[in-house]
């Protein structure tokens, strides 16, 4: 009797190859259709509320479906290379013996409590996604992350959550984030960064919960392996040394001065995106200079650094590539002129509710509309223009609509294919293993952000 094949997930590319003939097939199915729209004072490129109107269909054929995987790749070019320049300074440190040496002098001070990395760096790049938006920055440091997780006896996804499930876990509750928040409550005609103490205790909780769901899964692996969801997986990481090698590996100099332009790089990253509106180019840039900086400092000859610029290259071409892969599912969407057809009748629908239920279908609506519109910034500007007024008509507040925008446009980016295929690819990680990690915490911060979206409600938020 033959033994049954076993069910193989397919190959990450096939299953946005799969997603992007399914939003053809929608995009032929949907009407087209667009809201007007105005530059505020700010220049950004605003909905008009009550302004929707269909237009002719477009829909999408077979040659524009391929086509737009083209598209996706030179709307994606400024990602896919900062992507590969961020790791490019990054894998010089690890080239040179910088990180060993780091998480050697680390794990000597801090002895059996190394699993406080978790919580320390989570809380980190939280606030930084928090306060300054900061999310595509992070995506270099991912590959390094995940083979110190390793290293250290965990798995490539306790080494992925720290940076990814950190960084936007902060970046959905944020408290200043000037790209979220800032825009949505300027376009809602709510005061700017006004009910702070609130989202602060958001904040608090969705971080809490995040930190505790990681570190309980990493705990549970490090004293039994077999418990990782990765158990027989062969996944592609960084050459690191194991715990007891790096412990031996002592601070040299040229350690020291790789620590220092490491802490320097940060500090102008920051620096440049809060004092100078630094963003992509900018911040690719800055790796550009401390690539071959680091490089000169190890010792490295000029050949030696581009060499190793072409390995860091080839070891983030299959996460760079998916980024442009990915992007297809939209330029399908935006050509065919569906996304603002989607918003209306959502928007509809909403108005047939009241109060606390309107608040809770905003919070279902913003999270659908995610999946249409992955940017925060490009959702507030189209959403908040409509759905702010729709509030207030059936008794929720500005500030609230603002709220149910912010939980469902940002907690879904650890859940919606148009983020996870390519944060996946960041990881190396096989699609069905995160989504087997990550559904139920997606499912308790989404009862988290009901409990609080209605908390907010009762007090008059």
């Amino acid at each position: 009797m033959e033994k049954k094949k076993r069910f193989k997930m397919p190959h990450a590319y096939v299953i946005i190859f799969i997603m992007t003939v399914i939003t053809a097939i929608l995009a032929n199915i949907i009407p087209a259709g667009t809201f007007d729209r105005v530059e505020d004072a700010s220049g950004n490129s605003v909905v008009v509320a009550d302004s929707f109107h269909h237009v002719d269909k477009i829909g999408c054929s077979i040659f524009d479906m391929f086509k737009s995987f083209q598209i996706g790749f030179e709307d994606s070019a400024q990602i896919i290379f900062f992507i590969i320049f961020a790791y490019a300074f990054v894998y010089v440190l690890l080239k040179n013996g910088t990180f060993d040496a780091l998480v050697g002098s680390v794990l000597r001070k801090v002895g059996n409590r190394i699993e406080l990395i978790i919580p320390v760096c989570m809380i980190l790049f939280g606030l930084l996604g928090s306060t300054m938006g900061m999310f595509e920055e992070t995506y270099g440091l991912i590959p390094v992350f995940i083979s110190i997780a390793m290293a250290l006896g965990y798995d490539a996804i306790v080494g992925g959550s720290v940076i990814y499930l950190g960084v936007a876990v902060g970046f959905a509750a944020a408290t200043i984030n000037p790209f979220t928040i800032g825009i949505a409550q300027e376009v809602a005609g709510v005061k700017m960064f006004s009910g702070l103490g609130y989202r602060i205790l958001c904040f608090v909780v969705f971080m809490g919960i995040s930190i505790w769901y990681v570190w309980r899964y990493a705990r549970r692996i490090q004293k039994d392996p077999t418990k990782s969801y990765l158990y027989g997986e062969k996944i592609e990481t960084l050459e690191c040394a194991s715990r007891e090698e790096m412990m031996e590996i002592k601070m040299t100099t040229t350690h020291k001065l790789s620590c220092l332009l490491f802490v320097f790089t940060i500090g102008m990253l920051l620096y440049g995106t809060i004092k100078l509106g630094w963003y992509i180019d900018e911040i690719a840039t800055l790796f550009i200079i401390m690539t071959i900086v680091s490089g000169l400092v190890s010792r490295f000859t000029p050949s030696e650094i581009a060499d190793i610029f072409i390995e860091a290259s080839k070891e983030m071409m299959y996460g760079a590539l998916l980024v442009g892969i990915s992007r297809s599912i939209a330029v399908i969407m935006e050509n065919a002129q569906i996304i603002d057809t989607v918003v209306y009748w959502l928007a509809t629908m909403l108005q047939h509710f009241r109060g606390m239920a309107s608040a809770m279908g905003m919070l279902f609506a913003q999270n659908i509309i995610n999946f249409f519109i992955p940017s925060g910034a490009g959702q507030a500007l189209i959403t908040m223009p409509i759905l702010a007024p729709v509030g207030e008509m059936v008794g929720v507040s500005r500030q609230v609509s603002v709220l149910a925008y912010q939980f469902g446009d940002g907690f879904s980016n650890i859940f919606w294919p148009t983020s996870v295929f390519m944060m996946c690819g960041i990881m190396r990680l096989p699609i069905n293993k995160w989504y087997r990690f990550v559904t139920p915490l997606f499912l308790i911060i989404f009862a988290a952000s009901i409990v609080l979206l209605g908390a907010a409600v009762v007090i008059g938020y």
